[in-house]
């Protein structure tokens, strides 16, 4: 029988910042009813999919921007959501702020916060879910940006590894999905802890501004989305995997995001790419035999990787210069 899926990037126009729950929502559920219309057996929204992007906003008392997060899933105002997932009984990638009740690493209980995403199943169960690791931007106020990027403010660093589940999706009886969340696309290490987890489809959501906002040099605006696809296409070619990433895209808030969402196969090409501003469904079918050629040749993890070769990455965090060569001292000189 053939591994064959139906993947849909539901990309999301900008969102406004008084823009409330009930209206965002009811975007995502069209996106899911045109999904299921398009075949559709996996829908992928962005990353924060139910807000604005809030971190490029200060506020000095965190409690103050509770009314961001969630603290339960799924909660009185994403019930349609989930409502309409189990109605069109489709898999989702859902990413949202997510408001926590749990120990810290001291043990003790408290408020945390995390940039989160779920995988949530055709009967509206939560199959996985992923914490962000790479978190860019500052946690104070940035006098250097032209706006702010506050994550490392509103969210702690995820705590949950990068997890792997084995589900059915549709008529298959098995898919090894994974999830990613903005910054995580561009740490090859990220890709590689999928990788070797026989991952098949990684599914991403991002909130990218089209346009570099520190002032630390110059980037030209093609390369902003340049660099993310360049990311995805070579986690997806380097790991043998399907990739759906997907943008939030327009202008929020007065600031440009930029929007291309993608699917990318295991050979590092583009098979879709939305080209609007707005909420867009991109769908593509995603042959899961497509995974095999790279696993099983060049990228052959049990064949071919050197743990020996590797372990400056899991001891070293920043660069560190090299040792400087000298010539050899010359020991002939004239008679």
């Amino acid at each position: 029988m053939t591994r064959t899926i139906t993947v849909a990037a539901a990309q999301l126009g900008p969102i406004q910042r008084n823009e409330e729950r009930d209206v965002v929502v009811a975007r995502m559920v069209r996106l899911l009813e045109r999904a299921h219309r398009s075949g559709a057996n996996v829908v992928v929204f962005p990353e924060l999919a139910l807000t604005t992007f809030f971190p490029r906003w200060y506020v000095e008392d965190l409690d103050e921007a509770d009314a961001w997060y969630e603290e339960t899933l799924p909660s009185p105002a994403t019930q349609p959501l989930f409502d309409a997932i189990r109605k069109y009984s489709l898999t989702c990638y859902l990413g949202y702020a997510e408001l926590a009740y749990e120990p810290d690493e001291t043990g003790i209980m408290r408020k945390r916060r995390f940039n989160t995403s779920v995988i949530i199943a055709p009967s509206g169960e939560i199959v996985l879910k992923y914490r962000k690791v790479h978190l860019p931007g500052d946690k104070e106020f940035s006098k250097i940006r032209n706006v702010q990027h506050l994550e490392k403010r509103y969210f702690e660093v995820g705590n949950l590894g990068f997890p792997v589940v084995g589900a059915p999706v549709g008529e298959v009886e098995r898919v090894n999905m994974g999830m990613l969340i903005c910054n995580d696309r561009r740490w090859p290490e990220a890709w590689r802890e999928l990788g070797l987890q026989q991952v098949e489809l990684v599914m991403l959501g991002y909130n990218t501004p089209a346009v570099n906002q520190e002032n630390r040099g110059f980037e030209a605006h093609h390369l902003r989305n340049f660099h993310s696809q360049l990311s995805i296409q070579a986690g997806c070619y380097q790991n043998a995997t399907f990739g759906v990433g997907v943008a939030k895209a327009g202008n929020e808030d007065g600031f440009e995001l930029m929007g291309h969402s993608i699917i990318v196969n295991p050979q590092g090409e583009i098979m879709a790419m939305a080209t609007s501003w707005d909420d867009e469904l991109v769908v593509a079918d995603c042959n899961l035999a497509m995974c095999e050629l790279g696993r099983n040749t060049i990228f052959n993890f049990a064949k071919h990787r050197r743990l020996e070769a590797y372990t400056r990455i899991t001891s070293q965090t920043g660069s560190a210069a090299p040792a400087v060569w000298q010539p050899a001292t010359s020991t002939t000189g004239a008679a």
